[in-house]
């Protein structure tokens, strides 16, 4: 690990590429998967041209106890051998590699398409027969007894597309199989292709629901490229901004869960509450999603002392409204009983696959790039991590409820004590050849980017990781043992994006 961390690398600041090693693919293998034995994780793995019809595979380790990243890479022709069957965090990111890049991960124990749409960018030869994506090999537990039950990916209400598969006997879910990639639009390519101020209109709209938080790590990639200051202003009025998004999400996914379990009293108050909060980003941004607040070099809007105090009351009578409604919710024994001892994550699944955010931290994980990877204005105002352990619904749910406390106390803080200054300074060319890393906690957990530039500063590589790239996987071990009809709220307590996930 010790070469981990003569690299430098950290939470937006930038190194040359060439002071990432280039092992044999043997060792690269065995480096990732003795960093993530020895309490390492990955948070990025992607493959990029490196010429004569080869690939670069590049691996970001992240040390949370160090607040530390490291990055490998490996020069590999059309296979290699999988680092999935000693590494599970590498399974979505392989999968994701034999598609986009034609590479094949020899051994892959579920080699199977990852979003739905053909490899076409391909070269010739370089298809992998085992991504057919009109004959999706859905996995099938045989027996008299045991049925199918498909869902989606067209579903009931106005929401993505995804689709659900479930193997089951009588009620019991004896396996679920999720296939994504409805949503595929080629963000990646995109953000690749354009410059910043065209690419920072396709960060915000990764998923539309985590405008402020893709943002914000897409401007994070660019400015530590670009060696662009950032003023605390600046920073800390996106933090304002990050930290509504997350009050926002969280409190319209508590009414969402009391909802499912038929308690509308929670429903309908939380529900507009969330509105609230929607409200607050429209004061600050001019609509209610945060577009056009996160620019590279700061934020493109200003908070005056009028409107610092205007936010600040509201927030203020927001949590006296909410306390009532989340005791009323979580003291109830009907919802108690309904969410407990749902759709569980053991913790030792959540350490071998990866998982971050609140489905990490209900299993008493204190992951959260806030306080391990802190940036801008979480370098100097901390929010104490909100962790439980039983891993369940309920867990999951009062990691939201604790979080939106401290969420709240955070941003009437800051609006009380925005730092003077501009909230935007300029940012300029970035510099070639160099590798930039950028975390954020988005609502729903660890955002990353990764950019390569090229000899001349454009973008070699963007590489975009979700939160729900990580968590999706969680949703199929949390359903087997429990009911059919647990679906929707177990699906709610995790509500991952799919946009996030295809890209």
């Amino acid at each position: 690990m010790s070469r981990f961390r003569e690299l430098g690398l950290r939470n937006r600041r930038a190194v040359p590429l060439r002071s990432v090693p280039v092992e044999p693919v043997e060792r690269f293998r065995e480096s990732v998967v003795e960093a993530v034995a020895g309490g390492w994780r990955l948070a990025s793995l992607f493959g990029m041209p490196e010429g004569n019809d080869q690939t670069r595979l590049v691996a970001i380790l992240a040390n949370d106890a160090g607040g530390e990243l490291g990055a490998t890479s490996a020069v590999v022709g059309d296979r290699y051998q999988s680092l999935t069957t000693a590494c599970p965090q590498a399974h979505g990111f392989e999968r994701e590699i034999a598609e986009q890049c034609g590479v094949v991960p020899e051994g892959h124990p579920w080699l199977k398409p990852l979003r739905r749409h053909p490899p076409d960018h391909l070269p010739p030869g370089r298809r992998a027969d085992s991504l057919d994506r009109e004959a999706y090999p859905f996995f099938r537990v045989e027996g008299e007894e045991v049925h199918e039950v498909a869902v989606g990916p067209v579903h009931a209400g106005i929401i993505e597309p995804g689709h659900f598969r479930f193997q089951a006997h009588g009620e019991q879910v004896l396996f679920l199989e999720i296939m994504l990639g409805y949503q595929h639009r080629g963000v990646e390519r995109l953000l690749e292709r354009l410059d910043r101020d065209r690419g920072v209109l396709v960060a915000e709209s990764i998923a539309g629901d985590t405008v402020v938080g893709h943002a914000g790590a897409y401007c994070g990639a660019v400015e530590a490229l670009a060696r662009s200051r950032k003023t605390p202003r600046g920073q800390t009025v996106r933090g304002i901004a990050l930290e509504l998004e997350r009050l926002a999400n969280h409190i319209g996914d508590l009414g969402a869960i009391a909802g499912d379990v038929a308690f509308q009293p929670a429903a309908a108050y939380l529900g507009r509450m969330r509105g609230d909060c929607l409200n607050l980003l429209m004061t600050l941004s001019g609509n209610r999603y945060g577009r056009g607040l996160v620019r590279p070099g700061g934020a493109a809007f200003d908070v005056t002392p009028g409107m610092a105090g205007e936010m600040r009351d509201r927030l203020q009578r927001l949590g006296e409204e909410l306390a009532p409604v989340l005791t009323l919710l979580f003291e109830t024994a009907s919802v108690q009983a309904r969410l407990e001892g749902v759709g569980v994550v053991p913790r030792n699944a959540s350490v071998e696959y990866g998982f971050v955010g609140p489905v990490a931290r209900a299993c008493e994980l204190p992951r959260d790039v806030r306080h391990d990877h802190p940036w801008g204005i979480f370098r100097f105002a901390h929010i104490p991590v909100a962790t439980m352990w039983a891993g369940d619904v309920l867990a999951r749910a009062l990691v939201r409820r604790l979080e939106i406390q401290r969420s709240l106390e955070f941003t009437i803080e800051q609006l009380g004590a925005v730092p003077k200054g501009p909230a935007r300074v300029d940012c300029g060319s970035l510099r070639p050849s160099e590798l930039a890393v950028a975390m954020v906690e988005g609502w729903r957990g660890e955002i990353v980017h990764v950019v390569i530039t090229d000899d001349n500063g454009r973008v070699r590589r963007h590489k975009v990781t979700d939160a729900s790239f990580h968590n999706w996987t969680a949703l199929g071990l949390a359903m087997p043992g429990n009911e059919i009809s647990d679906f929707p709220l177990c699906n709610k307590s995790f509500n991952l994006s799919y946009a996030g996930h295809d890209l």
